[in-house]
């Protein structure tokens, strides 16, 4: 058994910051796990980007937490709750190094924050983690699409805390750049598709004054239409301030914002939209970040309208990137199958698990 701490971190205001060392060695211990879990660095965030999001409090409230040995940051978990969420749900995520694994760091880690969740009486705790490829017997998804390994550490430690796999989503890769003759087609395609009644807009950074409200309920449903299997997690609100607020803080970090929307043109109202998210530098992967189209407005192709648009607005605006990363549920086939389409391949899996605790 390795000797270790455990500490709260301090969200600095600023990299510069005293207090914003420990902060940037949890942000590579992140770093170290992904490229342990997917087998790429594309996936890795640097602390920059990190920031804008922990700088949430107010919408996003959460802790962080880090282990250290001898002076070294290994490990870290965080807990995380929403105010408009339901008031006994929490989000719990542990990440150790790889070489500090196997040392009851995890195991502390994940006990001190469900002992925050009983002291808060959070009785629904929900896990969403990286499942390494490995052979052998797997563990299904009640969902009936997907499996983790059954093997796998994670896996049997959340099990053998009482958690169970609820959900699997799938990491997928879009190499770039993609023919513009090709995209050209799917935009054209699928705009023949949905007709008149349904215009693309796009932009880059904050939203123009006029879709605030729309962008604000479409982030809203992203909460209550995506597919959550059983987690049953709650109904997550955005008003136009969250928003504007959301966006003051991702205008002061270094990504920019590549959107796309759909306009239903006879009521004026957002049917849709997709955001990427570009780093500054150049060699670096594109996160696909929410992508939804309102349920009573399925049906009319406007998923691969505003995907093939997005990705379009990107190798104008921002070419040179190698990749665009994605997540989807592995239930959601319609989305799936735009990936498919327009050349997303995966690239690995996470579980998202669920345990439900004794009530007070």
């Amino acid at each position: 058994m390795t000797d270790f701490t455990i500490e709260r971190v301090v969200i600095p205001r600023h990299l510069e910051h005293p207090d914003a060392v420990d902060f940037i060695a949890t942000a590579e211990v992140r770093n170290a796990c992904e490229v342990d879990g997917f087998g790429t660095e594309e996936l890795a965030v640097t602390p920059a980007e990190l920031l804008p999001v922990w700088l949430d409090q107010e919408y996003e409230p959460k802790q962080l937490f880090a282990a250290r040995v001898d002076g070294r940051v290994v490990a870290r978990g965080i807990f995380e709750t929403r105010p408009s969420a339901e008031g006994d749900m929490a989000w719990l995520a542990v990440q150790v190094h790889p070489q500090f694994r196997h040392r009851g760091i995890g195991t502390a880690l994940t006990d001190h924050l469900e002992a925050i969740a009983a002291a808060e009486h959070r009785t629904q705790l929900v896990v969403y983690t990286v499942s390494k490829a490995a052979e052998g017997d797997r563990l299904a998804s009640p969902t009936g699409f997907g499996s983790v390994p059954a093997d796998n550490s994670e896996v049997r430690m959340l099990l053998g805390r009482g958690f169970r796999l609820e959900q699997v989503e799938r990491a997928s890769r879009l190499a770039l750049p993609v023919p513009a003759a090709a995209i050209d087609a799917l935009v054209d395609e699928s705009q023949q598709r949905a007709g008149a009644d349904y215009r693309v807009h796009r932009w880059t950074g904050r939203t123009p004054e006029r879709w605030l409200d729309d962008m604000a309920l479409l982030f809203t449903r992203m909460s209550t239409d995506a597919p959550t299997a059983g987690l049953e997690e709650p109904e997550d609100v955005w008003t136009r301030q969250r928003l504007i607020d959301y966006e003051d803080r991702a205008e002061a970090g270094p990504k920019t914002s590549l959107v796309s929307v759909v306009e239903h043109v006879p009521s004026g109202r957002l049917a849709g939209l997709t955001e990427l998210g570009a780093p500054a530098e150049v060699d670096r992967a594109v996160s696909q970040n929410d992508t939804i189209v309102l349920r009573e407005h399925r049906g009319h192709r406007l998923g691969m309208l505003l995907k093939a648009a997005n990705i379009r607005h990107l190798q104008e605006a921002a070419p040179g990137h190698p990749s665009i990363i994605t997540f989807n549920a592995e239930e959601n086939r319609h989305m799936l199958d735009v990936n498919e389409a327009v050349g997303f391949i995966p690239m690995g899996y996470e579980g998202a698990w669920k345990k439900v605790l004794a009530g007070p």
